[in-house]
């Protein structure tokens, strides 16, 4: 019989999307999910398939060097029963010339871009059609995929959700700011592939690299690297600490990955300037869950950086409250990381769920700048032999931070000093915008059997806490919130617990800082030579600290720490408080007018007041939202804003996609900077 000709051809990639979860990737290319089914049609000319006398078998390639032995390629013919863990092909329905067929890979399947081609013979002669790419994603949804997330709201949250929120501020004072992730917008799947062939693995040796790809593990390590630059790998973003971010982006301006991975392919893959930690990990989420790994931001507030990985951290004051040397082992305000969700076969049971990931470079693993991933559960456990880089992260939540005053003469004494590691972890609750404490997936709690048998494993002495002993004790207190532009009270509240008289001095100082601990001028200062403290009494000494004495040196991290030493003459004992003030940018208000359609105008009033009592001069304000408004909108101001005027922007946009959606806003100006805020707006669907 005559030979079978393939005339056209159809990928549905708009049904197939829908059924994926993945049509807001667009119609124009087929995205499909790992073991799962999606459908093709083929159209013959001529004549249609007849079963027995016509063979049809598809390829399906991917990778530079496909090969069946890496898992990147394979043949498989037409067939009644699919085989499971195969790729397989199955007739769905005949109609005249038109042939239904659904194709499933295996939920093991590598992710990535393939290529797929239709081999179909007749009596011994055949021919080849290439019919066209598709790219294939990690499956939440799938029981047999290592990324098997049971609870459809969280596969709503940690995998479809292009937006969220990350936590910041201080321990005391927790501040959240809206992020774009937009995994789903244009080019960005294009993109996080890109990065795969970026990544030195892949260039040392392509077969390999790609037929690993099937593990979430090994991609998410490969993430982990190839987010920061810092081993010369064309990463994305190059990390900044200093406060002088003149020849780049502010890591405080970015309100989204989508504009940071945008800028590196345009870049030629030259790295984004510049990021700090929830910009590294927010980046690191984006790219995990455009792969379909379930993925979220974390928040660790009081985060150590420790080097040497004794698990403690010793820091050195003088009598001023500033820092004498120098010392690598950091305290950080609060640090981000990532988590994805998957299983761990490479480890024994038990393992499985949350594994955290840090793209920030801070210490190498294996020679290269990643961390990660860690298992949430083995860090809890103290299991630091486990891989990877489990130390590291159970010392940022667990060290034990002494201080050392280094007195006029040189010598040191050690502080009290209540530690404070590792407090508050923090996410975005499932579908709601408030903050869920996952501080307990990390540790046990303080004081219990389970934290010392964990220590011990983990060869870490905890100090008792001085809490609640007799003796001397400083809180630093706020009285109300303290507001850019405003001067504020702080308080340090003295508490003499013993039955007698103690004489003392009180040294209260207040510097600008960065959220990685370093701090910058005096910004506030009170000195009291001779405080005496009655027995059992308690004393509040206020500190009031002026807007034109922190203003000019307000890093764009908001925060001035206060430091209290407290000397007692008679025994030399020092005890130390110290507390992070985060400093309250104005609010941004986003009024939306109009019914919120899907594809009909809207038009959104965004206002800020300056609360400063200067003008602000070369203000701009950053307008996104995955769904809403098509890429970046900025609106740069002609007219400087003069105090308590305000900065207003009308904006109209066309939303594209319906659901809840999130119109995100950031603010810059000369004397304002990295202000947020954000609108939730819920898109009516078009009427069908």
């Amino acid at each position: 019989s005559a030979e079978l000709v393939l005339e056209t051809w159809d990928l549905q990639c708009e049904s197939n999307g829908r059924e994926h979860r993945t049509a807001e990737m667009g119609s124009q290319q087929l995205v499909v999910r790992r073991g799962q089914p999606f459908t093709i049609t083929l159209h013959f000319s001529g004549r249609g398939y007849e079963e027995g006398v016509d063979k049809l078998a598809f390829n399906v390639e991917t990778g530079p060097c496909p090969v069946e032995t890496s898992g990147t390629r394979s043949h498989f013919a037409l067939t009644d029963f699919p085989e499971e863990g195969t790729w397989s092909a199955v007739v769905q329905q005949q109609d005249g010339a038109a042939l239904c067929v659904s194709l499933c890979s295996p939920a093991t399947a590598c992710v990535g871009r393939y290529s797929l081609t239709l081999e179909a013979s007749t009596d011994y002669q055949g021919s080849t059609f290439h019919i066209g790419d598709f790219v294939l994603l990690f499956n939440a949804w799938h029981p047999e995929d290592t990324v098997y997330l049971r609870d459809e709201d969280e596969r709503r949250e940690y995998v479809l959700s292009q937006q969220g929120l990350i936590y910041q501020g201080a321990r005391d004072y927790i501040t959240s700011t809206p992020w774009n992730f937009g995994q789903f917008e244009d080019d960005i799947l294009a993109i996080c592939l890109n990065l795969l062939d970026t990544n030195p693995k892949f260039l040392r040796d392509q077969n390999r690299d790609c037929s690993r790809r099937n593990d979430p593990v090994y991609i998410g390590r490969v993430v982990s690297a190839m987010v920061n630059c810092n081993d010369e790998d064309r990463g994305v973003l190059l990390g900044r600490w200093d406060d002088r971010y003149e020849d780049g982006m502010s890591p405080m301006a970015w309100i989204g990955s989508v504009d940071i991975l945008k800028r590196w392919k345009n870049f030629g893959c030259q790295p984004v300037k510049y990021g700090q930690c929830w910009v590294f990990a927010a980046v690191a989420c984006t790219v995990m869950r455009c792969l379909g790994v379930p993925s979220r931001v974390v928040t660790n507030y009081n985060s150590a950086h420790d080097t040497n990985g004794n698990l403690v951290i010793d820091r050195y004051m003088n009598e001023t409250g500033l820092e004498e040397r120098r010392s690598k082992d950091m305290i950080w305000n609060f640090h981000c990381w990532v988590e994805s969700w998957m299983a761990r076969p490479d480890l024994a049971p038990g393992y499985d769920g949350w594994q955290a990931l840090d793209p920030t470079p801070q210490e190498k693993s294996e020679g290269v700048y990643c961390c990660g991933p860690a298992p949430v559960k083995a860090i809890k456990e103290g299991d630091l032999q486990l891989k990877y880089d489990i130390p590291f992260i159970f010392a940022e939540v667990n060290a034990d931070v002494v201080y050392w005053i280094v007195q006029r003469d040189g010598s040191q004494r050690k502080s009290t000093h209540s530690s404070v590691v590792g407090k508050n972890i923090s996410t975005k609750s499932v579908g709601r915008d408030s903050r869920e404490d996952i501080t307990h997936n990390y540790k046990y709690p303080e004081g219990s059997e389970k934290e010392r048998e964990v220590f011990a494993k983990a060869e870490h002495e905890k100090r008792s806490l001085s809490e609640g002993e007799e003796g001397l004790h400083v809180k630093i207190k706020l009285s109300e919130g303290a507001n850019n532009g405003s001067d504020f009270d702080v308080f340090a509240v003295i508490s003499n617990d013993t039955d007698t008289e103690r004489v003392c001095r009180l040294m209260l100082c207040a510097r600008t800082a960065s959220y990685n601990g370093t701090v910058g001028p005096e910004c506030g200062m009170k000195d009291l030579l001779n405080l005496t403290l009655g027995p059992r009494t308690v004393q509040s000494v206020p500190l009031r600290i002026l807007y034109e004495k922190y203003g000019p040196c307000l890093t764009q991290d908001n925060i001035i720490k206060v430091v209290a030493l407290l000397t007692e003459y008679e025994t030399g004992d020092v005890v130390l408080a110290i507390r992070d003030v985060h400093i309250q940018n104005p609010e941004i208000k986003i009024r939306v007018l109009g019914e919120p359609m899907q594809n009909r105008k809207l038009v959104a009033e965004i206002t800020l007041v300056n609360p400063l009592a200067v003008p602000l001069n070369n203000c701009t304000f950053v307008v996104e939202g995955a769904g809403l408004t098509e890429g970046q909108r900025i609106k740069e101001l002609e007219d400087p804003v003069e105090p308590q005027a305000e900065a207003k922007f009308r904006l109209d946009f066309v939303p594209r996609q319906s659901g809840l959606r999130k119109l995100m806003v950031d603010f810059e100006s000369d004397k304002l900077t990295g202000v947020k805020g954000y609108r939730n707006v819920i898109i009516a669907p078009l009427p069908k």
